[in-house]
């Protein structure tokens, strides 16, 4: 347990807490849970389904409609062929992501990992008693990872890969000809790789790519998704990992060991989501789109010079100070009252940066570029 302590998350919202009681406004911009609700669609299904008494009975594995829905999503958004035996439900891709880890390594195995990356993998990793060697994700390499600095005696020791693009807390995008260097790589030095999909919905320019369309990717990968950034059921807990079957089979194991499966009208909410062919997807990309650019250009007009992400739902900005992430953030929250997770919260490689997440609607990010503007932080007109 000493590897679970309690986050900077968990110290952040307390103190925000703290000020909202002593009567300070507030604008929280730091997790990245979808604020908008599922399209009406998925919630008529489950509003249909749970009054049927015959939904109630345990799941234990997802039903053949969920999965042929992944298969269909696959094939029409990326060309994946996929057969039943290479999707697993899951309870979120987090379920997945952090119980993936024990399935493929003994305890002191080396998995390679982003720095920054999501705060799951590092859990994951502590839960199977492996060892992490970062990749770091810097800006000069366009936050991907120089696969040739890793030494070549990690190399023969790692067994997995962890990689996420679009990326949290950096919102990169992988080009083709990374990947088929990745599957290059992990073919030669017989390493599996995880792919978090997790945001391939939220783009704003060019389609992120799926690992899987990638020629011999599924001989050395799987890659995971949910429906709680695409869809906006971030609550309702589903998820499917995609891929080689001896990996999912694996995984599943190890699943049906620990659970019963997901509530039947969810899964069934869910493949409605993924059989959908409406403009739902669209509509929410321009609602995330106008965030960003209303976000982003208000703030480089008071001299904050950010990146402007081609996709997820997060700023990945650099401390305009000379303070320290963390410090930046409690001055933030006492100066703007405005909240945002410091970029070493993510790891060492974040240190430096600051994630701002786009999970208010376009007047609250406006409201917070005023007070930011005020607080005294910036020092040029805007």
């Amino acid at each position: 347990m000493n590897a679970f302590q309690t986050s900077i998350f968990n110290e952040l919202s307390t103190y925000k807490k703290n000020k909202l009681n002593a009567g300070h406004t507030m604008i929280d911009l730091s997790i990245g849970s979808p604020d908008l609700p599922p399209p009406s669609f998925i919630i008529e299904t489950l509003k249909t389904t749970v009054t049927d008494p015959t939904s109630y009975n345990y799941s234990l594995s997802g039903s053949s409609e969920f999965l042929e829905a992944v298969a269909s999503y696959y094939l029409r958004k990326y060309q994946v062929s996929l057969n039943s035996e290479e999707v697993l439900m899951v309870m979120g891709s987090q379920d997945g992501l952090v119980h993936l880890p024990s399935v493929i390594t003994n305890p002191g195995d080396v998995i390679l990992v982003p720095n920054p990356g999501y705060t799951a993998y590092a859990a994951g990793i502590a839960l199977a008693e492996a060892t992490a060697y970062s990749m770091p994700l810097q800006a000069e390499n366009h936050f991907l990872p120089d696969l040739e600095q890793i030494p070549e005696e990690i190399r023969h020791k790692a067994k997995m890969m962890i990689l996420n693009f679009p990326g949290n807390p950096v919102p990169a995008m992988a080009s083709s000809q990374f990947f088929k260097e990745v599957v290059e790589f992990a073919k030669k030095y017989d390493i599996i790789v995880l792919h978090d999909f997790a945001y391939s919905e939220l783009y704003y320019e060019d389609k992120p790519i799926s690992f899987l369309s990638i020629d011999g990717a599924k001989e050395i990968g799987v890659e995971f998704n949910s429906l709680s950034k695409s869809f906006n059921m971030a609550g309702c807990r589903i998820g499917y990992v995609v891929g080689n079957p001896d990996i999912l089979a694996a995984l599943n194991r190890l699943k049906s060991n620990l659970d019963f499966g997901v509530f039947l009208p969810i899964q069934q909410a869910a493949t409605c989501a993924l059989n959908d062919t409406s403009t739902f997807s669209d509509e929410l990309r321009t609602t995330y789109k106008r965030r960003r650019d209303v976000l982003v250009d208000g703030l480089h007009s008071i001299g904050w010079e950010v990146d402007c992400p081609k996709a997820s739902m997060f700023v990945w900005a650099k401390v305009p100070t000379t303070d320290t992430s963390t410090e930046f953030a409690y001055k933030v929250m006492d100066q703007a009252g405005v909240v945002m997770i410091p970029g070493n919260a993510f790891g060492s490689g974040g240190e430096g940066y600051m994630r701002i997440a786009l999970v208010q609607n376009e007047d609250q990010l406006q409201q917070a570029v005023n007070q930011l503007k005020h607080s005294g932080l910036f020092n040029r007109k805007g």
